[in-house]
């Protein structure tokens, strides 16, 4: 279908290459900063140095993931002008706008205010500390919803005029480009990945930290936050993918029909949960399938006609003219399956530790008060599960760690080698978007160059949060758990020598 290392070829390598390694940090940015948050204000309401210093904890986590989402996202703005020039200035005018407010507007409140929150621990009043760290998560939404608004209308053009003289696509719309239907499920399917992510990684660090009795208090607190996020975020993930999955039905019926790998259309169309064999000539020798299952999926109706890969293509050429607008049928068909198959995996590993987590089965002790003992339970600040309950579900949640981080990454295959052969659906074939004047051997340097900076920003990324996360939460110290009362540190601090000055 593509010819082989050519420059059309090498240049959706490098982007896929660095956007797929960028997208890793995303949801977990967004997730981590909301669940930072939570637990800040946990510590704001209640007192208790467990929450304190959980939030340290988990937010010198959140700083590094933020600082290697920076480094890795600038990369892709630089792609559009090297790699793909044409496509920069077709479609520059629409594409720019949501690019440039998620710039000036939410990436300013990322960068503001996560400075202040770093360098304001000592010098801000404990409530304005924990504004800051809000409007971080607040920034964060933002900046995914700008980026989502600008690939859903690669997705599904709207507000738009062709400006023919010019040869380009103009804006007419900025409102219906950022406020259509594919962006709406498009973000919420996107948040709620994000928080399942999020609880994961809560889960899962806290996991090992428990298995070795370990900052227990802290880590119990953790390992309920991140199980009830997994749980929460996979539902919300199964109800926004449902709803994602009817959109593209309607505006992108090959790529739905390529992820079930359906090659003639048909009444009660089933979803095949495992098939093995060619699925891309659709002869499978084995398959397990739900009857009417892609039906529903794709209506709300176990009957509804389905149409295939086959009819759908004739249906293309018909519209758009004679080409071959099929994907590569294996990765849109296996690359659904593993973002589903991971996915919930977490959350079924979630929902089984809230309840091997529950109050039940919480040891009991007895306390002392006078010369008598009371028997109680309570949920111990110092002891974890019963071992028989809870030891061989420890390495389980470890290993969950991962799984909506792979989830995440084969979703984003899905969703852009799915629309292929299109760069901006119906409109601008991906052939026609690259640069003209790059050369082969050009291309195979950047890839080659962009490749081994990334293997050693992975390396510079493990060894972090190994460290970080073996240290454990810090120790509070007395500035600690008495912070300012005004902005800039209290009147007794007035000698303190400056950090800062101009």
């Amino acid at each position: 279908m593509y010819l082989a290392l050519a420059p059309e070829t090498l240049a959706r390598w490098q982007f896929g290459v660095t956007i797929v390694y960028h997208f890793l940090f995303v949801p977990l940015t967004i997730s981590l900063a909301a669940l930072t948050a939570g637990l800040q204000t946990a510590w704001v309401r209640t007192g208790k140095e467990k929450y304190l210093r959980a939030t340290k904890f988990w937010g010198r986590l959140f700083l590094i993931n933020v600082a290697m989402g920076v480094v890795t996202g600038i990369v892709q703005e630089f792609q559009f002008g090297m790699n793909w020039s044409a496509y920069s200035r077709f479609v520059g005018d629409i594409f720019g706008a949501p690019l440039a407010f998620e710039s000036l507007l939410a990436f300013f409140f990322e960068s503001t205010f996560i400075g202040l929150w770093i360098f304001g621990w000592d010098r801000l009043p404990k409530r304005i500390h924990l504004a800051c760290i809000w409007i971080v998560a607040l920034g964060s939404i933002l900046s995914a919803y700008f980026i989502l608004a600008a690939n859903s209308w690669m997705q599904h053009p709207v507000g738009y005029r062709i400006n023919r003289a010019r040869g380009r696509a103009e804006l007419t719309d900025f409102g219906r480009v950022l406020t259509q239907n594919t962006v709406v499920v498009q973000v919420f399917h996107t948040l709620s990945a994000a928080l399942l992510t999020g609880g994961a990684f809560l889960a899962g660090i806290a996991a090992l930290h428990l298995m070795r009795k370990r900052h227990i208090p802290v880590m119990k607190t953790s390992l309920r936050l991140g199980l009830v996020a997994i749980v929460v975020g996979g539902l919300l993930t199964a109800i926004s993918g449902d709803r994602l999955g009817k959109v593209m039905f309607t505006q992108q019926p090959m790529k739905m029909a390529a992820a079930e790998a359906l090659w003639h259309g048909q009444h009660a169309a089933p979803f095949s949960v495992f098939a093995y064999g060619d699925v891309s000539k659709g002869r499978n020798t084995v398959e397990l399938s739900v009857p009417g299952l892609l039906s529903f999926l794709a209506h709300d109706d176990f009957h509804s006609y389905v149409p295939g890969i086959d009819d759908t293509n004739k249906a293309e050429q018909r519209r758009f003219g004679p080409g071959d607008y099929r994907p590569i049928i294996p990765v849109t068909f296996w690359a659904f399956r593993w973002m589903i198959g991971f996915g919930m995996a977490s959350f079924a590993i979630g929902l089984l530790g809230l309840w091997l987590t529950r109050e039940k089965f919480m040891l009991s002790e007895r306390l002392r008060v006078g010369e008598d003992e009371v028997p109680r339970l309570v949920l111990s600040e110092n002891r974890v599960l019963a071992p028989s309950y809870t030891a061989w579900y420890w390495r389980i949640a470890a290993l969950t760690l991962a799984f909506p981080v792979i989830a995440n990454s084969w979703g984003w295959i899905f969703t852009e080698t799915g629309r292929q052969p299109w760069v901006v659906y119906g409109m601008l074939e991906t052939r026609h978007a690259v640069s003209p004047s790059v050369s082969q051997g050009e291309v195979i340097a950047s890839l080659a160059l962009f490749t081994l900076l990334y293997a050693i920003l992975a390396v510079i990324e493990v060894k972090l949060l190994v460290k970080y996360v073996k240290a454990g939460p810090p120790e509070l110290t007395e500035d600690d758990l008495n912070p300012p009362t005004r902005i800039g540190g209290d009147s007794r601090d007035a000698d303190r020598p400056m950090t800062f000055s101009y």
